[in-house]
C-alpha cells in the first residue's frame, strides 16, 4: 500500500470510526454503571438467603438441623486446629436472622454497603468453618461484596432513592 492509502486509513480509523469506539465505549459504560450494582446485589443475596431459608421451622423456630449443625458439625478451623462456635444456638439464631434480613436488605439497596460489609464478614467466618469451599464459593462471594462496597449501591437502590429525597429536602450539603 502506498503512503498516501495508509495516512488515508490511519485517518478514517481515527476520525469516524475512532469516534465510534469512544461512543459506544461511553455507553457501555453508562449502562453498566445502572446495571451492575443491582446485578450484583441479587448474586450475592441469593445463596445467603436461600441458606436462611433452612434455618428455620416457623417465626424464629430454629430448624433441627441447624442446632445440630452448629452444636456438633460446624468447627472453625484455625491455625490448623478445630474449635466449636462458642454458644452455638445463640450463633445459630444470629446467622439464621442474618441470612434473612441481610440479603433483604442488600436486594431493595437499603443501607448497601454495611450489608455488604456483614456479608463479607460472615462469608470470612464461613471460610473458617468450610476451608474447602473457598473456589467455588467463599472467593465470589467476597468479590461480589467488594465490589458492592467500592461501588456503592447503584441509582436502582433505596440508598440513591433516600439520598435525592433528603437532598431535596434539606438542601445540598457540598
Amino acid at each position: 500500500m502506498s503512503a498516501s492509502t495508509l495516512h488515508a486509513l490511519s485517518s478514517l480509523r481515527s476520525g469516524c470510526i475512532g469516534r465510534f469506539a469512544e461512543m459506544l465505549q461511553s455507553w457501555i459504560g453508562r449502562i453498566g454503571v445502572i446495571v451492575a450494582p443491582p446485578i450484583l446485589r441479587i448474586a450475592l443475596a441469593v445463596p445467603f438467603f436461600k441458606s436462611g431459608l433452612t434455618r428455620w421451622d416457623g417465626f424464629l423456630s430454629l430448624s433441627p438441623s441447624t442446632a445440630f449443625l452448629f452444636e456438633n458439625m460446624f468447627k472453625l478451623h484455625i491455625f490448623g486446629s478445630e474449635y466449636p462456635f462458642p454458644m452455638p444456638i445463640v450463633v445459630a439464631h444470629l446467622v439464621g436472622m442474618a441470612e434473612i434480613t441481610l440479603p433483604i436488605l442488600l436486594v431493595l439497596g437499603l443501607g448497601t454497603r454495611f450489608v455488604a460489609l456483614g456479608l463479607l464478614t460472615m462469608t470470612g467466618v464461613i471460610q473458617l468453618t468450610v476451608p474447602e469451599g473457598w473456589a467455588n464459593f467463599h472467593l465470589p462471594w467476597a468479590s461480589m461484596a467488594l465490589a458492592i462496597m467500592a461501588l456503592g449501591p447503584g441509582r436502582l437502590s433505596l440508598d440513591a432513592t433516600l439520598s435525592a429525597v433528603a437532598k431535596r429536602a434539606f438542601g445540598k450539603t457540598k
